[in-house]
C-alpha cells in the first residue's frame, strides 16, 4: 500500500511538471509539412484530358483581356498571339509551352534561415488570414483593422508554432493612409517576426518599394538570385486581368520573387455552376497567368492559384466548406501537378460571424481538403471569419493549434520495428495495460499530438476553473502569447536603413485614403 501511495504521489509530481512544460511560453516553428500521405484525386484521365482539352479551346476561340496595358499586349503579340483590342486568344499549346521554364518547387528564404520554406513537391506551408478590413475580438467586437491590430496579428504568427509563414496583409489598417499602409505592414513582417513573408500588390509601385526593402533586408545581388517574397496575384474572374495585378506580377517576376496566379472563383457567379466548369476556366486563366510570368522573365517562380467558393442562391453571398467547393479543389490539384507547378488553395474558410460551430465545421472542412488535395502554399490558414471580411483573434489561435492536427495527419503512419510495438504486446499481455510499459514509458512524449488550447479536464476541474468554452479559452491564449512575445534579433544598421527608407517613402508624398 505505501509502495502504491508513493507511486501515486510520483505520477502526480510528473503531472505538475508537464502542466508546467505545456504552459511554459517557446518560440518554436514546425518545419514545412512534408505529406507521407498520398493526395486525393477525384478526377480520372478522361475527364483530366476533357477539362484540358477545353481550357485550350477557352484560350484560343474566347481569349482573356489584358485590361489597360499596352505593353501586355504587345508581349503577348511577340510570343504568337492573337491580339483583337483588349482581347488575347493564345493558339493551343503555347501557354503550355511557355510555362515550361516555370520551376516544379522553389525556396522562399527567410532572414532567419531555419524558417525557409519549400514550396511545391510533397510540401505544404502554411500562412494566415490575408485581406480583411475589419478584425474582431470578444473584448472590442467587430470594427476597423488598425496597425495596432495587424502588429498583434503579426506576433501571433511568430509565436504560433505549427504556422510557417509570417503572410501578408494579414488584417487592412485603416488608419494608416492607403498608399503608406503597405510600407508599414512589411516593416512590421520583417522586424517583429523572422518568417518568410508576402509583398504587397495593390500598385505596382508598391511592388518595387517591396522588392527595394528586401533588398535592404537580405542584399541586392541575393534577391535577384533568390525569393524571399510570395505575392498574391488574383485574377479578376472571369478570364480579365487588370492593369494594377498585372503591373505588380510583372515587378515580382522581373525581380525573380514568386507570384500566386489565382482565379477568384465563386462558383455560379465568377464561374459556372458545374465542377468540370469551374475547373475548365480556372486552368485557362492559370495558364494565361503563368504564361506571362514566364513571358517577363523565363524561371521565376509561379504559383498555380484555385481560391474556390460556392454561393448561396438565395442570398448571394459565398459559402465555404462545400462539397462542390472540394471538388474544384481536389480537381485542381490534380491539374496543377500534371503541369508540374506548386498549387496553392484551401484555408480556415467559414461564412459565420462568430468563431462558433458553424465556423469550426466550415473550417475543418476546408483545411482538411487543403491537406488531402496537395496543396503546397495556404494561405488564410488561420484567423478566417465572415467569408474573409474579418480577421478574428480568438480564430486565430484556435485555427492556429488545430494545424498541428495538418502536421500529425500529413506523417502517415509509421511501421518501423519501434511502431509494431511487438515488444509491449508481449510484456503487457492478455488482461494487462500498456500505461506503465517500457514501449509506452519510451513514446508517450511524442506519441499524440497535443492541443495548446482545447480543454479535456474532468467537468469538476472545468467548472471550477470558470466553465470556459473555447472562445474564452482562445481568449486567454491571445493575451498569454502577446504578454510573452519576444522580439527576434536584428542588426541594428539593417532595422535602421529599413526604418529610414519607410519614412523617406512617406515624406515624398502626401496622404491618400483611396
Amino acid at each position: 500500500m505505501a509502495e502504491a501511495n508513493t507511486r501515486r504521489r510520483t505520477r502526480g509530481g510528473g503531472g505538475a511538471a508537464r502542466r508546467a512544460e505545456r504552459t511554459a511560453v517557446k518560440i518554436e516553428t514546425a518545419k514545412y509539412i512534408e505529406r507521407n500521405i498520398p493526395n486525393f484525386e477525384v478526377l480520372n484521365d478522361e475527364a483530366l484530358e476533357i477539362i484540358e482539352t477545353n481550357a485550350e479551346t477557352v484560350l484560343a476561340e474566347i481569349g482573356v483581356n489584358f485590361v489597360d496595358n499596352p505593353a501586355a499586349l504587345e508581349r503577348w503579340r511577340d510570343v504568337g498571339a492573337e491580339i483583337e483590342g483588349e482581347r488575347v486568344r493564345i493558339p493551343r499549346g503555347l501557354a503550355r509551352e511557355l510555362i515550361k521554364t516555370a520551376p516544379s518547387s522553389f525556396t522562399q528564404h527567410a532572414r532567419n534561415p531555419e524558417k525557409s520554406v519549400v514550396v511545391g513537391g510533397r510540401n505544404l506551408v502554411l500562412a494566415p488570414v490575408y485581406g480583411p478590413p475589419f478584425v474582431r475580438d470578444a473584448q472590442g467586437g467587430r470594427r476597423y483593422a488598425t496597425m495596432e491590430d495587424f502588429n498583434k496579428f503579426v506576433k501571433l504568427a511568430y509565436m504560433s508554432k505549427w504556422l510557417h509563414h509570417s503572410g501578408g496583409t494579414v488584417c487592412e489598417p485603416t488608419d494608416v493612409p492607403v498608399n503608406k499602409r503597405h510600407l508599414d505592414m512589411l516593416l512590421a513582417h520583417m522586424t517583429l517576426s523572422d518568417k518568410p513573408f508576402m509583398g504587397s500588390v495593390t500598385d505596382p509601385s508598391r511592388a518595387q518599394d517591396s522588392v527595394e526593402m528586401c533588398e535592404i533586408l537580405f542584399g541586392k545581388e541575393f534577391v535577384q538570385n533568390n525569393t524571399v517574397m510570395t505575392s498574391l496575384i488574383n485574377i479578376n474572374s472571369p478570364m480579365t486581368f487588370d492593369d494594377i495585378m498585372m503591373g505588380a506580377l510583372e515587378v515580382y517576376a522581373k525581380n525573380n520573387q514568386a507570384c500566386i496566379v489565382s482565379p477568384f472563383i465563386v462558383g455560379g457567379a465568377m464561374a459556372p455552376v458545374s465542377v468540370a466548369g469551374t475547373l475548365t476556366q480556372v486552368l485557362a486563366e492559370v495558364l494565361a497567368g503563368v504564361a506571362y510570368t514566364q513571358i517577363i522573365r523565363p524561371g521565376a517562380p509561379v504559383i498555380f492559384g484555385a481560391f474556390v467558393s460556392s454561393i448561396d442562391m438565395n442570398s448571394g453571398a459565398p459559402t465555404f466548406g462545400t462539397p462542390e467547393a472540394s471538388h474544384v479543389t481536389y480537381g485542381a490539384g490534380q491539374l496543377a501537378r500534371r503541369l508540374g507547378l506548386p498549387f496553392r488553395s484551401a484555408g480556415s474558410f467559414c461564412g459565420s460571424k462568430l468563431p462558433d460551430a458553424q465556423a469550426a465545421y466550415e473550417t475543418a472542412n476546408s483545411l482538411n481538403m487543403g491537406l488531402m488535395a496537395g496543396v503546397n502554399f495556404m494561405l488564410h490558414a488561420c484567423g478566417w471569419l465572415e467569408g474573409g471580411l474579418v480577421a478574428d483573434f480568438e480564430k486565430f489561435v484556435m485555427d492556429a493549434d488545430q494545424l498541428g492536427v495538418l502536421h500529425g495527419l500529413a506523417k502517415g503512419v509509421a511501421y518501423d520495428e519501434n511502431a509494431q510495438a511487438m515488444d509491449a504486446i508481449r510484456e503487457v499481455g492478455p488482461g494487462g495495460h500498456y500505461l506503465g510499459c517500457a514501449h509506452t514509458q519510451a513514446n508517450f512524449k511524442e506519441a499524440f499530438w497535443k492541443t495548446d488550447l482545447l480543454d479535456y479536464k474532468p467537468f469538476e476541474t472545468w467548472e471550477e476553473e470558470g466553465a470556459r468554452d473555447t472562445r474564452a479559452l482562445a481568449s486567454a491564449r491571445v493575451e498569454h502569447l502577446l504578454a510573452n512575445y519576444k522580439q527576434p534579433q536584428m542588426d541594428p544598421a539593417i532595422q535602421a536603413a529599413l526604418e529610414a527608407y519607410v519614412a523617406d517613402k512617406k515624406a515624398s508624398m502626401p496622404d491618400a485614403f483611396t
